[in-house]
């Protein structure tokens, strides 16, 4: 049986962007910083926390990585991200600002409950969902 590193693991998700700049002025109004050391005219590496890291990719840099044809976001969905938020409030902030960024409304809120989540199309079309989960359920 392997033995498990997940706790010793990070996660890097790259994603191609049209407009590198425009993606950073995006996810900057929304909080996030970038690595410097990683970062350059043709990439950039967003932080979202000590283990997780967002690169966003200049179209023909990502060509460099990707064997395949790179899809277009706004057209077909290439995945879900997920952001965590520390409240409903945070929620519904966090897309606020990324519709009034430049962004989009991808889908209605949802309330689960013990999980609330509002999503959010990025200027190149990423879906990108925010959801809090309520912290006493997580422990059962």
């Amino acid at each position: 049986m392997a033995t498990s590193t997940t706790a010793t693991r990070k996660l890097f998700v790259n994603l191609a962007v049209r407009d590198l700049p425009r993606a950073m002025a995006f996810w900057r109004k929304l909080g996030f910083s970038f690595n410097p050391q990683f970062t350059d005219d043709h990439a950039a590496c967003m932080i979202v926390s000590d283990d997780a890291y967002v690169m966003l990719l200049s179209e023909a840099r990502f060509r460099d990585f990707a064997k395949k044809p790179v899809s277009d976001p706004s057209k077909q969905t290439e995945a879900l991200y997920c952001l965590s938020a520390s409240s409903r409030g945070e929620v519904d902030q966090l897309v606020r600002t990324a519709i009034e960024s430049g962004g989009s409304a991808a889908a209605a809120p949802q309330d689960h409950g013990m999980v609330y989540v509002s999503s959010f199309n990025d200027p190149d079309g990423h879906h990108w969902e925010v959801a809090w989960m309520d912290p006493s359920a997580i422990q059962k």
